[in-house]
Order: structure tokens, then sequence, then C-alpha cells
């Protein structure tokens, strides 16, 4: 044992003294190309759901006063030149009847004022109630169809391999040599149950703005036509009782003037009816447009930030040792 340990000492020294007295390695330094795991920010686009503003023109009726030409009648003075008739007296001899007086009851028409009672068509306003179309938006709900995915169970075709037990007969060669087998297999179709991802189309409620027509009443001036009862003077012929004195005929040479009718032209002043045209104000519907806006959903396209995993290529500095095969030695 002692022996032992004094060999094992000195193997040691021998190695101690061995790598003290050894030439050092030869070698180089030389650049490696290594590939070092990084992490490195990049962005990313993706769609994101935004509101766009559009414009949308549209016509509303509006009420615009125009001047339209109308006619009105008006009295004019104007001169006429009319014929009347002038008497002119002049004496001619005639015989005269002597009258003896006496009384005698004759009946006699008058004339007697009076008042009758006419109708006269008159102008009054009135107002009218008219029915004016406008514009309410409304809410109206819209079906709109959308994908919604379900699984559907459906039977696929497989083939199974099914065997058959006992011999079976399957044919004889020229020679009369039967062919027999035993456990044979063959084919079975069955029907195996899968769940399949399917579409089904929905219809989803939703809620859209338009324009509905409605009417309001207004009130319109109009004119129209009644009849007013007035009073006029007029004459209402009567008889009346009256003694009046008459004369019996004498015959009388007398110079009577006799009155002789002549016709002189005169001017006398009328009125005449003319139209003139004057201008009015009546009110017209016309359309004007006008600009609504609307939200519209729109797909947008933004930048966003990820980290990404890559791989940097670096050189690594390494030594490289010498091997001197040639020379006989490591």
């Amino acid at each position: 044992m002692r022996s032992l340990s004094l060999l094992l000492l000195s193997a040691s020294c021998a190695l101690i003294l061995s790598i003290a007295y050894a030439h050092p390695p030869q070698g180089e330094w030389k650049k490696k190309l290594t590939w070092k795991e990084d992490w490195v920010q990049v962005w990313k686009t993706v769609k994101k759901e935004a509101w766009e503003t559009k414009w949308k023109k549209v016509s509303v009726p509006i009420w615009k006063e125009v001047q339209v030409p109308v006619w009105k009648e008006e009295q004019v003075p104007d001169w006429k030149i009319v014929k009347k008739p002038k008497i002119e007296e002049r004496e001619v001899p005639a015989w005269k009847d002597v009258k003896v007086a006496e009384w005698k009851k004759v009946t006699k028409p008058i004339w007697v004022p009076t008042k009758v009672a006419v109708w006269k068509e008159i102008k009054v306003p009135v107002w009218k109630e008219i029915q004016v179309p406008f514009w309410k938006d409304i809410q109206v709900p819209v079906w709109k169809e959308v994908q919604v995915a379900d699984w559907k169970q459906m039977f696929e075709p497989q083939w199974v391999k099914m065997g058959i037990p006992g011999e079976k007969f399957l044919g004889k060669d020229h020679e009369g040599w039967e062919y027999t087998s035993h456990d044979l297999w063959r084919k079975k179709l069955v029907w195996k149950p899968v769940w399949k991802k399917v579409w089904r189309t929905e219809k989803k409620q939703e809620w859209r703005t338009e324009k509905k027509e409605e009417w309001r009443t207004e009130k319109v001036q109009e004119w129209k036509t009644e009849k007013v009862q007035e009073w006029k003077q007029d004459k209402k012929l009567e008889w009346k009782d009256e003694w009046v004195q008459v004369w019996k005929n004498s015959k009388k040479q007398i110079w009577i003037k006799e009155k002789r009718e002549t016709w002189v032209e005169e001017k006398v002043q009328i009125w005449r009816t003319e139209k003139k045209q004057v201008w009015a104000t009546e009110k017209k519907q016309a359309w004007k447009d006008e600009w609504q806006s609307k939200q519209v959903p729109v797909w947008k396209e933004v930048k966003v930030q990820e980290w990404k995993k890559v791989w940097k290529p670096v050189w690594e500095k390494v030594w490289v040792p010498i091997s001197h095969h040639g020379h006989g030695w490591d």
C-alpha cells in the first residue's frame, strides 16, 4: 500500500515537471460569424373601424314670393257726343173748342216712391285650410344579412375492413382442382359522423334614417262671392180718384203755340271701364338644395407597435490552434 502511494506521488511529480517545461500551444485569433437572438420593434398595419362624415344633397320645398301680372278694372272719365231732342215753340192758327166747365171723376195713375230689396254680390275674404307637404326624419328598421358560424353534423362515406370467417369456394382451374380460401376480408362502406363548421345567414335588425313626407295644415286667404241685401229707391204705380174739370167744345180760332222736336248734338261725360295691368304678390313653391351630413362606418388603416424576434449576425473573436502533423508533434 505504501509502495502504491509512492508510485502515484512520483507520477504526479513527473506530470507537473513535464507541464512546466513543455512548449505553449501554437494558434491564432480568428473571426467567427455567429447568429444572436434579438427583439426589434416593428409597425404592423391593421384595419380599424372608424366613422366618416358623408354629405348628401337633398331638395327641400320653400315658399318664394313672386310678382305676377293681374288685370284690374277701373273707371276712367270720357266724353261722348249724344243727340238730344229739343222742343221749339211757334204759333200756328187753330180752332179751339170752347169748353163748358164741368167736373168729372177720373182715376189717375200716380207713381209712389218706394224701396225695394235687391241682392248685391260682394267679395269677402275667407281663410281656407290647405295641406302643405314637408319632410320629416324618421327611424325605420331594416334587416341586414350577417354570416354566423355554426357546427353541423354531416356523414362521410368510409371503407372499413371486415373479415368473413370460414372456408369459401373460389372456383376450379382447367385441370379440375378446386380453389378455396379461409378468413377472407372485404370492404364495407359505412357512414362516419363528422362535425363541420358552416356559415348560415341570419337577419340582424338595424335602424336607418329616412325622410317621410307629411302634411301640415296652413291657412291661406281667398275671396268668395256673397250676396247682401240692399234697398233702392223705386216707383210704384197706383191709382187715385180725382175730380177734374172738363170743358164742352166750342170752336174758336186762336193762335196756339206748337212745339216742334229737333235734335241737337251735345257732349256728355261718361265713365268707361278700362283694364289696367298691376303686379300682385303670390307665393310659389320652389325647391332649394341643402346638404345633409351622415355618419357611415369605414375601415381605416392604422399602424400598431409590436415586437418581432430576429437573428442578427455577430462576429466573435475565437482562438484557433494550429496543428503540426507534418513535423511529427501536436
